[in-house]
């Protein structure tokens, strides 16, 4: 294998085994050789992974982070299952050595399992993106994205714009936020979760919209904390490294100020979409 691929700013070379499968979604970002990629995955399929000799760094119930000097290794497991299916090491600031399990190749057929093998938010954080879990739909040429934790409506909302005002949902589950010419911009990402929307498309945020589910539909800005601590608690950080924490942070701050933030008491009728519409075009238009 040796195939190229751009998300957002960040453009890179996948190398290595040819029967390793990529999923479709991700296959949307690929892109024509032009030999000017920034970094360079290097993937292995291997009967047992590599020992790392390393003091743990941090850990989740999927993850065990080591820190080597100032690259990063990680074991990538699945929550509930025992033992890891791969090893991600960086060998420098320009590519990684990516191990795979050989009797664990089925699982990377599923979008997320798959991109969990890049760290993905390493790369972007140092390309001035964050990567918000959210419902990012298009309407007006504009984007509005849905933002809540896990089961409370973000695809149900998304949908409802799409029945009643002819919106397009890009990403039914993540959106990288990054500026294009000084504009915050949602674009494309390789994961959709269980909505099965994904597509590629990059346009201006008009609105970020947190929301929470409501007998009643009602409407608020958020501004200052409030605005920061909800999209916070949504963003993909990797609270671990001081660094990312500290830049991300600084990236959300700009974000806040640029970008207007709602919260949205929903239930699922037409009138939670006529209640944020007067809210986030007031005159009828974008």
């Amino acid at each position: 294998m040796d195939r190229y691929f751009r998300i957002g700013n960040f453009y890179f070379r996948i190398f290595g085994e040819e029967n390793v499968y990529i999923p479709k979604n991700f296959l949307l970002f690929e892109v024509p050789q032009d030999n000017n990629q920034e970094f360079t995955f290097y993937l292995h399929i291997v009967e047992e992974l590599p020992t790392i000799n390393e003091k743990i760094h941090a850990r989740r119930s999927d993850l065990i982070v080591y820190k080597i000097k100032d690259e990063e290794a990680r074991l990538i497991s699945t929550k509930g299952q025992d033992g890891a299916y791969a090893l991600y090491r960086e060998i420098s600031n320009q590519g990684a050595d990516i191990y795979l399990v050989a009797d664990e190749m089925e699982s990377l057929h599923y979008d997320s399992v798959f991109t969990s093998l890049f760290a993905m938010e390493r790369q972007m954080i140092k390309r001035q993106s964050l990567i918000l879990h959210c419902a990012y739909m298009k309407y007006q040429g504009r984007a509005v994205l849905f933002s809540a934790p896990s089961e409370t409506g973000k695809s149900t909302q998304a949908d409802l714009w799409e029945r009643y005002r002819g919106s397009h949902t890009v990403n039914g589950d993540r959106a990288l936020l990054r500026k294009i010419d000084g504009i915050w911009n949602a674009c494309g990402w390789p994961v959709c979760g269980s909505s099965g929307i994904c597509q590629k498309g990059d346009f201006p945020i008009h609105a970020i919209v947190m929301l929470r589910q409501g007998k009643l539909n009602h409407v608020d800005r958020l501004t200052g904390m409030q605005a920061f601590s909800q999209i916070y608690s949504q963003i993909t950080i990797n609270q671990w490294n001081r660094e990312f924490v500290m830049k991300a942070m600084e990236l959300l701050d700009d974000l806040i100020k640029q970008i207007p933030i709602w919260r949205l008491d929903c239930n699922m009728t037409e009138d939670a979409v006529q209640c944020l519409e007067s809210a986030l075009f007031p005159d009828g238009t974008n």
